[in-house]
C-alpha cells in the first residue's frame, strides 16, 4: 500500500507532456502523483488492464483517476475498474477521440473509415512505435498487409509544432497513404481530466 495520500493519476506514458500541461494550467500539478505505464502498451493493449488493476490494488485508498480510453483493450479495462466504482478514466475508445472530441472524430471517422490516426506522441515517435513496433522495419513487404484498408493519415496535433506536422507527413509516406493534418490543441483533453475530482482531499 502506498503511503502517498495525495490523489493519484495513473496515465499512459504517451500523455506525459499533454497530461502535464493540464494539471499545470489547473495549479494542481504538485498536489497530485502520477504513475505512467509504458507508452509501448499501445501495441500490446492486452496488458493495459493488468498493469492498471496493479496499481489500483496497491492504492485502493487513494482517489484514483485513470487517464486512458479504451484504448483497444475490449472492454476489459471497464471489467477492472467496475470493481473500484469510484475510479473515473478518459471518455472514448482510444486517445485520438478525447483528444479531437467525440464529434470531431466521429466527423472524421465517418469522411473516410479507412483512416490512420497519429497524435503528437505518435508522430514524433512513429518509427520507433508503429514501424519497427509492427516489425516492418526488417518485413517491409508486411506493410500492405497491416495497412492496405487504410486510405490516408489524420494528424490531430496538440501542440503548433511544424516539425511534429512534417513527422506526420513523413509517416504517411512511408506508409503510402494520403495525408491531412488537423489542429485539435487540448481543450477537449483539459475538459475529459477531472480536476475538481482531483482537488478533493477526503479519502475515497
Amino acid at each position: 500500500m502506498s503511503s502517498d495520500t495525495r490523489p493519484l493519476i495513473i496515465a499512459c506514458g504517451a500523455l506525459v507532456s499533454e497530461l502535464r500541461a493540464v494539471l499545470d494550467a489547473s495549479g494542481i500539478e504538485d498536489a497530485v502523483e502520477v504513475r505512467y505505464l509504458p507508452a509501448n502498451l499501445h501495441n500490446r493493449p492486452e496488458n493495459i488492464s493488468p498493469q492498471v488493476e496493479e496499481l489500483l490494488e496497491q492504492n485502493f485508498e487513494r482517489r484514483v483517476f485513470v487517464a486512458y480510453a479504451d484504448c483497444g483493450t475490449g472492454g476489459h479495462l471497464d471489467m477492472v475498474l467496475a470493481k473500484y466504482p469510484k475510479v473515473q478514466r478518459l471518455p472514448g475508445a482510444h486517445c485520438y477521440e478525447f483528444f479531437a472530441g467525440t464529434n470531431e472524430f466521429m466527423a472524421a471517422h465517418d469522411e473516410e473509415p479507412g483512416t490512420f490516426y497519429l497524435t503528437d506522441f505518435l508522430a514524433k515517435h512513429f518509427d520507433a512505435l508503429v514501424w519497427q513496433g509492427l516489425g516492418l522495419d526488417e518485413h517491409p513487404e508486411l506493410r500492405d498487409m497491416y495497412f492496405g484498408n487504410y486510405r490516408r493519415v489524420v494528424l490531430f496535433t496538440q501542440t503548433n509544432n511544424l516539425e511534429i506536422v512534417s513527422a506526420g507527413e513523413a509517416a504517411a509516406r512511408k506508409l503510402g497513404l494520403e495525408f491531412e493534418h488537423r489542429h485539435v490543441g487540448l481543450e477537449s483533453f483539459a475538459k475529459s481530466v477531472p480536476v475538481s475530482f482531483l482537488k478533493q482531499s477526503d479519502k475515497q
